[in-house]
């Protein structure tokens, strides 16, 4: 059954955009440049300088792009007779000379379907404008449904928000648990039962529209960087839910590894006399902080060790990423998970082991904390999946 919540429209993006744009991957480059990929470049700096800028006139445009007002003004008239790009009327203000006339993007000229299957109950989606406000949102339970079980939900799940969508659709975003490589095929999400499953070419089939798939703690990390503001240009986002994964942008770009495991921290080893995991490895640090196993420990434990609980939690976690901290010199560390089990004795202890397992050279300028509505970020992620791919947008 579907639970379905409607925010209003104009409802404020879930977080100030970010002032710098995010290189996804960097491709090397194999034969010569040509003109339309030239022209696909510029569409994409127009479009993320206004996206990060705000509105601005068309000689802001150039100067902050730094293409030539010819440039300019021919993609502004090609995106504004497609309907991304609007006339916003003459700039307000005291200035000398006739007002410049100001363009924006049209939020609402497109939305996004984007598709959560990170949580370890339910399946989460929703309808989104390019600004990341969410229209409409529906849920519906997994009750532990998996294999192709699991993919007929997501499937009706995007179904039932095609139906409520008054705005073309610019593709589905769709954030997975699991290794998922750019071709959207799912190549082992244990969780949900997955095996090389082709999720995008399934979802395509369905819906005749772009489908983008990526790791859900990956969507995360692209949230964070997209949505909201920040001075640091490295960071990790560790999602705890179902499974436990780390989403890790490193100087503005997202690493997925070789395979597509970077960040596949789930099945780190934090105690080797621990219980035996579903991989075949003994404590795994899933076993220590994901969602479902957590609250049973809370749940069998007297209500006075509930801190002592997750304590201890917080300092498997600790002693998973201390290394990779310390390795690639992070400042930043954003936790994603329900905020009962995640802040106060959790958060404080994973914090306290990092510092003691690293130089303070290291750990004094770390900023580790938990994120802000954590139930939308893999939701904005799989969102940006989509801006990113069709737009250029990041």
């Amino acid at each position: 059954m579907l639970n379905s919540q409607t925010p209003q429209r104009d409802q404020a993006p879930a977080f100030p955009t970010a002032a710098s744009p995010l290189g996804r991957r960097s491709l090397r480059v194999t034969s010569k440049a040509l003109p339309e990929h030239n022209r696909r470049h510029n569409r994409s700096l127009i479009l993320q300088t206004l996206f990060h800028g705000g509105s601005m006139s068309r000689a802001d445009l150039a100067r902050e792009s730094g293409l030539t007002r010819v440039t300019v003004s021919d993609l502004v008239s090609e995106l504004a007779s497609e309907g991304i790009i609007q006339e916003l009327g003459p700039r307000t203000g005291a200035r000398v000379g006739k007002p410049a006339r100001m363009i924006g993007i049209d939020e609402n000229a497109y939305t996004v379907i984007a598709l959560d299957l990170s949580a370890d109950d339910r399946f989460v989606g929703t309808i989104v404008t390019l600004r990341g406000a969410m229209v409409h949102r529906l849920e519906v339970p997994i009750a532990e449904t998996t294999g192709g079980g699991a993919v007929e939900l997501a499937l009706a799940l995007a179904r039932d928000l095609l139906k409520r969508a008054t705005v073309r659709i610019l593709g589905i975003g769709i954030g997975t648990p699991g290794i998922v490589g750019h071709d959207g095929v799912v190549r082992e999400a244990p969780n949900l039962g997955w095996v090389d499953v082709d999720l995008a070419g399934r979802f395509r089939a369905e819906f005749g529209v772009p489908i983008h798939v990526g790791n859900d703690a990956n969507a995360a990390a692209l949230a964070i960087h997209t949505f909201r503001e920040s001075s640091a240009e490295s960071l990790m986002v560790v999602t705890i839910e179902h499974g436990v994964g780390a989403g890790l942008i490193i100087g503005g770009a997202l690493v997925e590894g070789e395979q597509f495991t970077a960040g596949e921290i789930g099945h780190v080893v934090v105690d080797e006399t621990g219980d035996a995991c579903a991989c075949g490895r003994i404590g795994c640090l899933e076993l220590a902080i994901a969602v479902p196993r957590l609250k049973r420990r809370l749940a069998d434990a007297p209500a006075s060790d509930r801190d002592s609980v997750l304590a201890d939690a917080g300092r498997a976690l600790g002693v998973a990423i201390a290394p990779v901290i310390s390795a690639l010199n992070l400042n930043e560390v954003v936790l994603s998970g329900p905020a009962d089990l995640v802040e106060g004795a959790f958060l404080d202890s994973a914090r306290d082991t990092i510092r003691a397992r690293t130089l303070s050279a290291v750990s004094n300028g770390l900023d580790m904390s938990l994120a802000q509505r954590s139930d939308e970020l893999v939701l904005l992620g799989a969102t940006v999946l989509v801006l990113s791919a069709e737009l250029g947008v990041s």
